[in-house]
């Protein structure tokens, strides 16, 4: 399988099939409303901005997973992210990252590229970048800034 035959929900609970983003940069992450990386929505933003025309995608997975950082409906995370960082990028329904639980697409993208804990996602904030083919191509901590992914995303495009 690859990253194309995932389906996903979005934050209303419809069904999103992965193989609508084909041809696109995606930079996949797994986000938190209320972690110490929360700020990172600002950057993640400005690089929509800047390659949402020439191609890019952010898909954006709330995951309460680590601290319960990501608390309230997905409508209320949605809220929060709009009104404090003006995102326009697309928001999923959240999910798991790690354990039994864990939504299948992040099972696939762990297995693509490890981290320094192996398959383990170790925090929020984790980010990995899709080529147009589907190709996972990189994989960054929490502690990359969007900022730092820019070059990578611009080599794609």
């Amino acid at each position: 399988m690859g990253i194309y035959d995932y389906k996903v929900k979005d934050r209303n609970g419809n069904t999103v099939d992965l193989a609508d983003y084909k041809g696109k940069v995606l930079l996949i992450v797994n986000t938190a409303t209320g972690c110490g990386f929360t700020p990172q929505y600002e950057g993640l933003e400005t690089l929509y901005k800047k390659y949402k025309d020439q191609g890019l995608e952010i898909l954006d997975f709330p995951c309460n997973q680590f601290g319960h950082q990501a608390p309230g409906t997905s409508d209320e995370i949605h809220q929060f992210c709009t009104l404090k960082y003006d995102i326009s990028f697309q928001q999923f329904a959240k999910i798991e990252v790690n354990g039994e639980n864990e939504e299948p697409l992040y099972t696939y993208l762990k297995s693509q590229k490890k981290g320094t804990l192996g398959s383990k996602i170790k925090w929020n904030f984790t980010k990995f970048l899709v080529d147009q083919e589907g190709n996972v191509v990189g994989r960054f901590a929490p502690t990359d800034t969007p900022e730092k992914i820019d070059d990578k995303i611009k080599e794609l495009l």
